[in-house]
């Protein structure tokens, strides 16, 4: 057998990895820290390696790598972005669900960022790359990549939640957003309400698509036009739902004959909406039915209590866990490329039917 070839790559990578050192001015060993254990491993040094390592177009192996250290049992999950989801609780309940799951299949739970900056993205991939992770699970955010690599290109099993990228050929375990959203839309229009005022996430965002497009297609159903829904936001990240309600509520009061019935793309924008609104001196839901997305359980003590889509959080988790540890153990899976879990909308005192219409002028005391 060729040397160089052997059934692992072990003495191809080990020869790669010495073209690095040379190039890079450092040890072997050194190489094999900055990519298994970056941390371990000063800045300056380490930007050299890396310069040297895309130089030579040398991509570590990641399986030979496990065969040589042994198999590592940690799951890495790529967040979008910082932990802070205002009341949402969807990020901090799906880790929970999938760090219980894991932990009972032997598994352990990494948080690979709270950023999606470069330096993190970087990190997530040294992780990758580096052989220190056996899977991962990224949660609604594309898949990093930084100087031409990519974690699609790592070797690793990985999991899509909250983000359908089956399109990309990945697993993907999402809810019924547009479906959840067009049947209570069409539960406001059977209620009476023929004008409606949407809250927007981030444009392009893949939930907003999917929940804005909800809306139309129980417009379309009804025969109502295109124009009886009015947009506020799609400039902010999730992150800034509070901020987006506060604004949306300033939009809202300068339209002139007012819709009475408002859609929010997140539990954060409806309940900074709602506390906006009714200091403008309007009435939920004597004037304006609200309902919203995510869930969370402190949508029950807002005032009124808010009516939202709950998503299947711990069912979600679980889920993208089963998937990821069948794509590690090899496992043939007859489930598509797509999983999708159902929400369930949660009626609350702020849906009802609408009053007399509002106009620009219209006041409350």
């Amino acid at each position: 057998m060729n040397k160089n070839k052997d059934v692992t790559g072990e003495d191809q990578s080990s020869a790669l990895m010495a073209d690095v050192a040379r190039l890079a001015g450092v040890a072997i060993s050194t190489v094999s820290r900055a990519l298994a254990n970056p941390g371990r491993v000063n800045e300056k040094t380490r930007a050299k390696i890396n310069a040297a390592a895309k130089q030579l177009g040398y991509t570590p192996n990641a399986m030979a790598r496990g065969l040589r250290v042994g198999k590592s049992n940690v799951i890495m999950i790529i967040l979008p972005g910082s932990l802070y989801y205002g009341v949402s609780q969807v990020i901090p309940q799906v880790l929970q669900s999938i760090n219980k799951t894991l932990i009972q299949r032997g598994y352990n739970l990494m948080i690979a960022n709270l950023d999606r900056d470069e330096a993190s993205e970087r990190h997530i991939l040294d992780l990758a790359f580096g052989g220190s992770v056996r899977g991962a699970i990224i949660l609604s955010s594309k898949l990093p990549e930084v100087d031409g690599r990519s974690l699609a290109n790592s070797g690793l099993p990985i999991v899509s939640m909250l983000l359908d990228m089956s399109d990309a050929g990945l697993q993907s375990v999402v809810t019924n957003d547009r479906e959840a959203v067009r049947d209570v839309t069409a539960k406001l229009i059977r209620l009476g309400h023929r004008r409606f005022f949407y809250i927007a996430g981030p444009e392009g965002n893949y939930h907003d698509v999917e929940r804005y497009r909800g809306v139309l297609e129980a417009l379309e159903v009804a025969r109502l036009p295109e124009k009886a829904v009015s947009r506020s936001g799609g400039h902010l990240d999730y992150q800034h739902g509070f901020d987006i309600g506060v604004q949306a509520a300033d939009d809202f009061m300068k339209l002139g004959e007012k819709p009475t019935a408002v859609i929010a793309t997140s539990d954060d924008m409806a309940i900074s909406f709602l506390s906006s609104i009714k200091r403008a001196g309007l009435r939920i839901p004597d004037d304006l039915s609200v309902v919203s997305f995510d869930g969370s359980p402190v949508c029950e003590f807002s005032s009124p209590p808010l009516s939202t889509i709950e998503q299947p959080v711990e069912e979600m988790g679980q889920a993208a866990v089963d998937l990821l540890l069948d794509a590690i153990g090899q496992q043939q899976s007859a489930a598509a490329l797509r999983t999708v879990i159902r929400s369930r909308l949660i009626l609350r005192e702020s849906m009802a039917p609408p009053k007399e219409p509002m106009t620009k002028q219209a006041s409350r005391p």
